[in-house]
């Protein structure tokens, strides 16, 4: 019974992604997937991995999570996050919280130093204080970009539908050598949302996120509320559980989203032999992934370029 080989898979989000922030995207997940995959390598645990990976993308203006998340009706940044631990079903989460530059550390922390699964708004500030995390100015998380869109959909004749294309939310699961699964996810929700609105990434009972070590790991992209109603990561998790291989189920699972109640979205999927999948029914999803030592990363469906890690992770360039 030898070590396993670690993988790891991250996401930017399914949507839309505009032109001019393709090449943003790619770097940003493959960015992320590398310095999870450091981690992993160095003999690290699938949990680190995927926190530092989501991190890594939070920090990075573009994707809607952290540093570069949407704003909601008031113009301000509301973000969820989750992370799960595949062996003991541990889980942290937290939603509709502000000035935290990294909402995944936070969930991390309510999993480890709670008997609690999720905080919410105020009572996720409090407990961010007596941990001593650092508060951020909300308006350092809010980026240009951010603000020009929220002004755009506060218009009489505006469609905020059509922003929402371009969603954001980012993701990662990995299995590591000890073959422990985890995974996180990290957005700042719907563009001009209700105050308060919670959508699926902080739904802990499955739907933005799912780890098991007796099935594998997923993390979800896509419209929230559909997520939500056929709880999305945790139905992956259940066609694995029936034979299913990753991309077999994730396929099904969009298939149902799409066809029971109209939704689209993407997902991320390891399962506990360290087979993977990155499948979506929306236009595009950044997506970056590294296994056997080989990174495959991609926006578009179809598109899937490879390259040696290890020779990704010593270009400065981020790897591209």
């Amino acid at each position: 019974f030898g070590k396993m080989k670690p993988v790891i898979v991250v996401h930017g989000g399914a949507g839309r992604i505009f032109k001019e922030r393709e090449e943003g995207s790619r770097a940003g997940v493959v960015r992320a997937v590398l310095r999870g995959y450091g981690i992993l390598k160095q003999g690290g645990s699938a949990l680190d991995a995927v926190e530092e990976a989501v991190r890594s993308m939070e920090d990075d203006p573009h994707f809607n999570a952290g540093c570069g998340s949407v704003l909601n009706e008031k113009g301000e940044v509301e973000m969820d996050a989750i992370i799960m631990d595949g062996k003991n079903l541990d889980s942290g989460a937290v939603s509709a919280v502000k000035c935290v530059a990294n909402p995944v550390k936070l969930a991390r922390l309510v999993m480890e130093k709670t008997k609690h699964v999720l905080l919410t708004d105020r009572g996720a500030h409090l407990f961010a204080q007596a941990m001593g995390v650092p508060q951020m100015p909300g308006e350092k998380l809010i980026t240009e970009r951010s603000r020009e869109r929220w002004k755009k959909n506060l218009e009489p004749d505006s469609n905020p539908e059509e922003f929402q294309k371009d969603l954001g939310t980012v993701g990662a699961v990995a299995v590591d050598s000890e073959g422990n699964v985890a995974c996180a996810t990290s957005t700042g929700g719907l563009s001009n949302k209700l105050i308060g609105r919670v959508g699926d990434t902080a739904c802990i009972e499955g739907s933005g996120g799912y780890a098991d070590n007796h099935s594998g790991a997923a993390s979800t992209t896509g419209h929230g509320e559909s997520i939500m109603k056929v709880v999305l990561a945790r139905l992956i998790l259940y066609h694995m559980e029936q034979g299913m291989s990753p991309e077999a189920a994730a396929d099904t699972a969009l298939d149902y989203m799409k066809a029971r109640v109209g939704g689209l979205g993407g997902v991320i999927v390891v399962n506990s032999s360290g087979e993977w999948a990155a499948r979506f029914s929306t236009k595009q999803m950044s997506w970056a992934a590294v296994k056997d030592g080989q990174l495959h990363y991609g926006i578009y469906a179809g598109e899937r370029h490879t390259k040696p890690a290890d020779e990704a992770l010593t270009s400065a360039s981020g790897g591209l």
